[in-house]
């Protein structure tokens, strides 16, 4: 059995934690009350935050599992503050870790953008790559691009530091690409946590189950340390209707991707592993689409889960070598770091202004 550490750092992290926790307890409201997790491996999950409040919204994580760092409520998006204040607590945490016994490897999902979560996770990378040996992967989330130039700035610097980090690979999810899940902000941010738990829970069952074509965590992890040790994911649940190509299709579409990406131009190296029950198991069908990626990807792990009454459902993690949404999103972070600091230095010319016309002059009384 794969032992499983799932953090959620901040909120962002914390909510796609609780979407985890809602479907393997089922979803009922009140499910963690009287039922047991239905993971399909073990997994220990943690909630971290500064901000109480964000802990105490999460309906289906159990307050075991949520950490509260008391720094007033929250750090305010400012990173400086966020490392100070996991410095300075870094022991609480990772006693938390320890207590939840050991693990084959870790996943930690967050937001760049914010503080909490984006200033906590390389540092809790770090300190985890220094006490233990288990390969760590980011579930990292980047920002609707009109959220604010605070919080591109934040992004840029965060995917730096998870680089420098240890982290052995950094899954990236784009609200920006992810908007059209969703007819206002706050059902797209529902539902890009929901097809986010979705693709988590699928790899958790793939990595520890038996399989035709065997994948397992030494695949993934050449997937995902290859080239820039970024990557993302793509799924597709089929139906009736739907063949094994279509599904392996799906899964690397736009529809089925988590961040803007042209699979088989923009990646190196892959795994899709499919889940179906063996009537639709084309091996013809199969081969000619994995082939296909392979053109491009240069090497494609392959697992095949064989499941009764099952249709096709396809996970695919593609390893990221280059894409023109990454460089927009660079050139974007910059931008944002310009006109901050422009911002700061017309506030220092304007207070310094405002002073100078008060010169020596004393007030009259």
């Amino acid at each position: 059995m794969l032992n499983v550490l799932l953090i959620g750092a901040g909120q962002c992290g914390n909510r796609i934690l609780d979407a985890v926790n809602k479907e393997s307890f089922g979803g009922g409201k009140l499910s963690k009350y009287y039922s047991w997790q239905k993971f399909p491996t073990r997994v220990e999950t943690i909630a971290v935050n500064t901000a109480v409040n964000d802990l105490k919204e999460l309906k289906y994580t159990k307050a075991k599992d949520r950490i509260h760092i008391p720094y007033l409520h929250g750090v305010g998006a400012n990173r400086n503050v966020g490392k100070q204040c996991f410095i300075d607590n870094k022991d609480y945490v990772m006693r938390a870790v320890a207590e939840r016994g050991d693990f084959d490897v870790a996943f930690i999902a967050t937001s760049t953008a914010g503080g909490t979560g984006s200033s906590f996770t390389p540092l809790l990378v770090s300190a985890l790559k220094e006490r233990y040996s288990f390969p760590i992967y980011v579930f990292a989330v980047l920002p609707f691009r009109e959220e604010g130039t605070i919080y591109l700035q934040n992004t840029a610097f965060c995917l730096k530091e998870l680089r420098e980090s240890g982290a052995e690979g950094i899954i990236l999810v784009d609200n920006q690409f992810l908007r059209h899940l969703g007819s206002d902000i706050e059902t797209a941010y529902d539902r890009i946590n929901e097809a986010i738990a979705e693709r988590i829970l699928f790899l958790f069952k793939s990595l520890d189950s038996e399989m035709m074509m065997v994948t397992d965590l030494g695949d993934f992890k050449t997937v995902m340390t290859s080239g820039i040790r970024l990557a993302t994911v793509g799924f597709s649940r089929g139906d009736k209707e739907i063949s094994v190509k279509s599904a392996i299709r799906n899964s690397l579409s736009s529809s089925g991707l988590l961040f803007s990406l042209d699979a088989y131009t923009e990646s190196s190296r892959a795994m899709i592993i499919i889940e179906a029950d063996k009537k639709y198991l084309n091996i013809d069908d199969i081969t000619t689409e994995v082939d296909r990626l392979t053109t491009g990807a240069g090497h494609v792990f392959k697992g095949i889960l064989v499941r009764n009454k099952a249709y096709p459902s396809v996970l695919s993690v593609l390893a990221i070598t280059s894409g023109k949404e990454l460089d927009n999103l660079y050139d974007a972070a910059v931008d944002a770091v310009e006109r901050e600091r422009r911002k700061k230095e017309d506030a220092a010319r304007q207070v310094e202004s405002m002073m100078g016309k008060i010169g020596k002059l004393e007030a009259q009384y």
